[in-house]
């Protein structure tokens, strides 16, 4: 398995495992929002046997705010804060801790580019293994009505 930059050719593989995450829990987002969280240097995938089975999507984000996934990014935003905003891994390679690989992927590339922190939405009441990985928990933080109402703010600095 290899953790490589996210390249051109992925996003075929990436939007259906995206739409295949979340569909069913009306998070999914489409083709045209997620190709707008892309940044250079801080978005990966995973490549086994030739083909994209997992993906990691961050970009610079003001801290204590997040994308709206009911619609695209507009323009870059400045920040020393790094928000994590997607992570999937293909249904049949979950369980080998890629999701913790990729997480540390980033935490390193965070760290070797001068991000202060790390920020993301746990959504589906997924705070609670977020927290055990270093996050803490922000209720404080309103969010977009697209996460629903399952969806907590969370961030951790680099150090």
């Amino acid at each position: 398995m290899l953790i490589r930059p996210l390249a051109e050719h992925d996003w075929d593989a990436i939007v259906a495992l995206e739409a295949g995450a979340y569909t069913d829990d009306g998070l999914s987002e489409g083709r045209e929002a997620l190709k707008s969280r892309y940044f250079e240097g801080t978005c990966f995938v995973i490549e086994e046997a030739g083909r994209v089975g997992g993906y990691l999507l961050a970009l610079p984000y003001p801290p204590f705010a997040s994308p709206d996934l009911s619609r695209a990014e507009e323009s870059g935003h400045p920040s020393r804060n790094l928000h994590a905003h997607d992570l999937v891994v293909a249904e049949d390679l979950r369980g080998r801790g890629l999701g913790p690989r990729l997480l540390t992927h980033l935490l390193d590339t965070a760290r070797e580019l001068g991000y202060e922190r790390i920020s993301l939405v746990a959504v589906r009441g997924a705070h609670v293994l977020w927290a055990r990985l270093g996050y803490h928990a922000h209720p404080e933080v309103e969010l977009p009505e697209s996460y629903g109402t399952n969806a907590m703010y969370m961030s951790m600095e680099v150090g």
